[in-house]
């Protein structure tokens, strides 16, 4: 490391990149979790390591250049808080109502974004004996969901202290504050989790379930959603399970009004379907495609995200790509351009290293 230091300093942009290119995806999970969005974490990454670029006089050669990465990061993720609004999920407004349809699309920049975690080398386990909370864990939709729910500050000392592992002092060296202040951050933001996560993480669920079971459920529920048979979908939900497509506000609540939904709009017989099973946000997830005539192939329609409870399917998080005009369906074409950008989840896509068509 001393040499590549001493490169860098010297304006060797290659040393740099040869010097940080191990912590780089570690570095982008933090980012995400910090900001609950893919883009504007590697927005948060890049400006982190320019200003570790320029910043290269500052690291001891004694020092941890990963400590010292993390607090660049942390810094860059913070200010990034402070210029946008908090991320949601559709679950965060009130139920719609199926009879009315899919509904009305909000700005696109109000909605957490899926984590191509396997893609981006997130591993099994704990990132360090101190940690309290997985790393598979710590990218999960509900995870993320409640994280954005705390202060900047209260966020960051969670993810440094409970994901990652950091001591006290090391977070008070971070965000330039005192230990005692860490810990008294630490206990507002247990507090809070406490209260918006759910009863089990979906590791802990599908640990408990077995891969078996877990295969079975998420292809029996593909399966049945390939056929366009409602009732066999609605059979795999929870009674109280949720239904949301961002960047559509509208949601449904319980397997009678996703049932109503389902029959009235996208298994309807009007649509055709194709989907691949997946991992994202370290849960189960589908990617499906839908019928184009024009190009004749299935092309990208959502990302759906699966939460599981006890071999049901609790939630279904749809993240929708298409904006152009649809001939099955004219919901889609009432996605502005100016209000959503469907490379967001093209390149969810492609992060999972999934085709852009599939034949019929």
């Amino acid at each position: 490391m001393t040499d590549l230091l001493a490169a860098a300093r010297n304006g060797d942009e290659g040393a740099f990149e040869r010097l940080v290119e191990p912590h780089r995806r570690e570095l982008h999970a933090h980012c995400y979790r910090m900001l609950g969005s893919v883009h504007d974490a590697e927005d948060a990454l890049q400006e982190a390591m320019l200003r570790a670029w320029r910043g290269l006089g500052r690291l001891e050669e004694r020092g941890s250049l990963r400590s010292w990465l993390y607090r660049i990061a942390t810094n860059a993720s913070l200010d990034a808080i402070e210029r946008r609004p908090k991320r949601v999920l559709p679950v965060e407004f009130p139920p719609a109502d199926p009879s009315v349809g899919p509904g009305e699309p909000l700005l696109e920049s109000v909605w957490i974004e899926p984590y191509p975690d396997e893609a981006m080398g997130i591993e099994d386990g704990y990132a360090a004996p101190e940690a309290r909370y997985e790393q598979r864990e710590s990218v999960e939709l509900a995870f993320i969901a409640a994280l954005q729910h705390l202060p900047a500050t209260q966020r960051a000392v969670l993810i440094l202290r409970e994901v990652l592992g950091f001591s006290a002092a090391e977070t008070a060296e971070t965000l330039e504050t005192s230990a005692a202040s860490v810990n008294s951050a630490l206990q507002r933001a247990r507090a809070t989790l406490e209260k918006k996560l759910p009863e089990r993480s979906q590791q802990e669920t599908l640990r408990s379930l077995g891969d078996e079971v877990v295969r079975e459920t998420v292809e029996s529920y593909l399966d049945a959603w390939e056929r366009q048979d409602v009732e066999a979908v609605v059979s795999m939900l929870s009674a109280d399970a949720a239904f949301a497509m961002p960047p559509l506000r509208d949601w449904f609540r319980g397997s009678e009004a996703i049932g109503a939904f389902l029959a009235g709009w996208p298994l309807s017989g009007e649509w055709r379907w194709r989907a691949l099973r997946v991992r994202a946000s370290g849960q189960e997830a589908l990617a499906f495609y839908s019928w184009d005539p024009e190009s004749e192939a299935f092309e990208r329609f959502a990302l759906n995200v699966l939460t599981l409870r006890d071999a049901k399917i609790a939630e279904v998080d749809a993240f929708l790509t298409r904006t152009t005009e649809n001939p099955d369906r004219e919901v889609l074409a009432r996605l502005p351009e100016q209000r959503f950008d469907p490379r967001r989840v093209d390149l969810a896509f492609e992060r999972l290293g999934l085709p852009e068509t599939l034949s019929a």
